[in-house]
């Protein structure tokens, strides 16, 4: 591979909620290992690995011009944008005009929301269900409305268009959030899915907010469909939010957009968004941009996409073959994956909770799945060098799944 993704960084006192978050307080972070064991961060959705030398690059470049006062976004910004949907995408109308600055996806669903509900108004989503989710919509006044999906007889998860229906019918909804790859489930869904999901939602006149921030993390080569583009309804429906943060590790400098094609609700979101008077864009977070939706990134993503790939066809094998009593779909995107552990612990008479904390005791620091409305379960990222994944399970082994 010409990009370096086996090193594994030392994070530690370098500002990284990951690995020096652990044990804060804060109620959904694993506590701290106990003696004798270094942590394997697998909970916050960021990755192990350095971004790619494009983006620092573009970065290093912009500071070589030591001033920073007020500034517009540059064309060049934009010419980017438009690039990576129509090269990675198959995206050909998209325009500046269609494209808004987010300081971050849930910031954007947020303001989706306040342009088409009002407080106390039912959202739709499915669970399990993304944390992010859960208290944007909450801290705002808005109530979920949580429509399961299912697991067919292939473990595939797939969505309940009946159930969907009935509760958009029964709960009133207006407006709907889709995650598109779905995050915990790491399903990439297919265009049927899509296009059957928003003929669903245009028969009740249910507005779509689509979070693709995964949209570029995709695993042994499943394609992305933008929900947009699968029919002339979802294209003046749907407010699409994007980033390049999951895909080049680049959450700590903020800096998400949306696509809207819709020139009515496009205003009123952006409307929405500018209320705070603090949605603005850091010059070094669109400088960071311009590198990662680059050629160069681009060939780093997709050896990304080749590593994550790796890692989570050895977590799903391992869990499949080692963990009798342990469930997990076979992830398609993201990197992501989320295993149901509620047959081995009524099996093994070891309650969840102690489940949770023999993984942190011995530094496997995977995600409660109660947070992700779906308890029993433990959501695993496997954002980190291979050889950390194989530690990992090297750990559940011998120390948890006894």
């Amino acid at each position: 591979m010409t990009y370096d993704f086996t090193s594994i960084l030392n994070r530690h006192g370098q500002d990284s909620i990951a690995v020096d978050g652990l044990g804060d307080g804060m109620g959904s972070s694993p506590a701290r290992p106990r003696e004798g064991f270094d942590s394997i961060p697998m909970w916050v959705a960021d990755m192990g690995f350095a971004t790619a030398p494009s983006v620092v690059e573009a970065m290093r470049a912009r500071l070589d011009q030591p001033h920073f006062g007020y500034y517009q976004a540059r064309d060049a910004y934009y010419e980017a944008i438009m690039d990576w949907h129509r090269t990675r995408k198959g995206v050909h109308d998209l325009e500046r005009e269609h494209i808004g600055y987010e300081n971050g996806v849930l910031g954007g669903v947020v303001s989706a929301l306040g342009a088409l509900c009002s407080p106390g108004d039912n959202v739709l989503v499915h669970s399990p269900t993304y944390v992010g989710f859960t208290h944007a919509v909450g801290d705002h006044g808005y109530h979920l409305v949580h429509s399961p999906l299912v697991l067919d007889e292939a473990g595939v998860w797939r969505m309940d268009f009946d159930d969907m229906e009935r509760r958009i019918v029964e709960n009133h909804v207006h407006a709907a959030i889709f995650c598109s790859p779905h995050n915990p489930c790491g399903r990439v869904w297919e265009r049927w899915e899509i296009e059957r999901a928003m003929e669903v939602f245009e028969a009740h006149d249910v507005y779509v907010v689509s979070d693709e921030i995964w949209s570029d993390l995709l695993l042994d080569g499943h394609v992305h469909v933008p929900t947009q583009q699968v029919s002339p309804w979802a294209h003046e429906h749907v407010v699409a939010l994007y980033a390049p943060s999951k895909t080049f590790n680049l959450a700590g400098l903020i800096g998400s957009y949306h696509v809207i094609y819709n020139p009515w609700l496009r205003d009123r979101v952006q409307r929405e968004g500018s209320l705070s008077h603090y949605n603005a864009q850091n010059v070094l977070s669109m400088h960071a941009l311009m590198g990662a939706y680059s050629p160069e990134g681009g060939e780093w993503a997709d050896e990304l996409c080749r590593v994550l790939s790796a890692n989570a066809r050895y977590a799903y094998e391992h869990i499949r073959d080692t963990y009798p009593g342990v469930t997990c779909a076979r992830a398609e995107g993201t990197y992501v994956l989320l295993a149901d552990c509620r047959e081995w612990c009524e099996r093994s008479g070891m309650s969840y909770d102690r489940l949770v904390r023999a993984g942190w005791d011995v530094g496997v620091t995977w995600h409660d799945g109660r947070l992700f409305d779906c308890p029993g379960s433990v959501r695993i990222a496997v954002s980190v060098p291979h050889a950390q994944v194989i530690e990992a399970f090297a750990r559940l082994d011998k120390y948890v799944f006894v």
